[in-house]
């Protein structure tokens, strides 16, 4: 007979008592979040036969326009979370201020928040190219009893209680981490059920991927453009194989399956960087780190810095640890390029 594969909700009361605080709160907020996650994957899969691609002609906080299927997968979280009376606030990209979850539904009585970025990547949808979640959990620091304030939320990411990703591809993986190592679950559409396909996922100490956008190379900080020679001299195991998707989600992924680093830096064009420290480069750099790789701004361990805004950008390193290391190498000759 063959080996039975354990289920995500197996392994999550398996491991209840390594999680901090465990009241059982845990495993209903990931059981909310791997609901929501089924029901965006059904919809992303059956994207192509209905009208839920493309624009939606709405521009969210950060100036981008919406894709349809963005606005989609930001209710689908947002109901469950405000139904299943387990957060009491949710802060999503694509909502402008973060969410008080009432008095009546049970919120000022809940413990942790979420943050989430419900389609990470999602202007790769209409071609057909893998998109994600990617949500984080905080244990409030407000009173309990009390409504939620931007403090629960603009928490330093050695904070979190809980960080992971959905990737929505070729299969359907939920990844995460409750400060004990990384997991992947791969979704059978069968069933509708997760399985732990990919136990104790662990980044390669090095690597030999590299993926940035280099269409951006002439905007690019000098220590940045110098890493991207190194990367592609003929020495040693160089140079290098470049890899970018294009969604965060997706570079990140196979960069801990193979190795490699996924850079994202400021720019002439995006002089704070990009990508968002709360929704996107926190969860990233506390998976990343229990995995065994790194994350940073370049100058700085991502985790430790203080946020001082709900959608704050920075520029992001992230990967295996010896690759990470060697680029922060090239940053530190440019300390005045460092973005504080």
């Amino acid at each position: 007979m063959g080996h039975r594969l354990k289920t995500l909700g197996e392994f999550i009361i398996e491991h209840q008592s390594q999680f901090r605080f465990s009241e059982g709160e845990l495993s209903r907020l990931l059981n909310s979040i791997k609901l929501a996650a089924k029901l965006v994957n059904h919809e992303v899969n059956k994207a192509g036969l209905v009208d839920i691609l493309g624009a939606s002609g709405v521009t969210n906080i950060q100036g981008e326009t919406q894709q349809k299927l963005d606005i989609f997968a930001n209710d689908v979280f947002m109901k469950i979370l405000k139904k299943r009376d387990i957060v009491c606030g949710v802060a999503s990209e694509e909502e402008d201020d973060f969410v008080i979850i009432s008095d009546k539904d049970g919120g000022h009585d809940n413990k942790y928040v979420i943050l989430t970025d419900p389609l990470d990547g999602s202007s790769n949808i209409d071609v057909n190219v893998s998109v994600g979640t990617i949500f984080s959990i905080y244990r409030r620091v407000s009173p309990v009893g009390s409504p939620v304030t931007s403090d629960d939320f603009l928490q330093k990411g050695i904070e979190q209680v809980a960080a992971g990703y959905v990737i929505y591809g070729t299969s359907t993986m939920l990844v995460y981490t409750t400060g004990h190592g990384v997991n992947g679950f791969t979704l059978n559409p069968a069933l509708g059920t997760w399985y732990l396909s990919h136990p104790n996922m662990t980044f390669p100490k090095g690597g030999k991927i590299y993926s940035i956008n280099e269409g951006n190379y002439v905007h690019f900080p000098q220590g940045v453009k110098d890493y991207l020679k190194y990367c592609q001299e003929e020495e040693g195991n160089r140079p290098y194989t470049s890899r970018y998707i294009g969604s965060l989600v997706s570079d990140f992924h196979r960069n801990m399956i193979k190795g490699g680093i996924y850079i994202y830096p400021t720019s002439s064009k995006v002089p704070q960087g990009k990508l968002r420290l709360l929704y996107e480069c926190n969860p990233m750099s506390f998976l990343a780190e229990q995995a065994g790789g790194k994350a940073s701004d370049g100058y700085r361990r991502i985790l430790e810095i203080e946020p001082k805004e709900l959608h704050q950008r920075i520029p992001f390193f992230v990967g295996s640890r010896e690759m990470v290391e060697k680029a922060e190498e090239y940053m530190a000759k440019y300390p005045d390029d460092a973005v504080y």
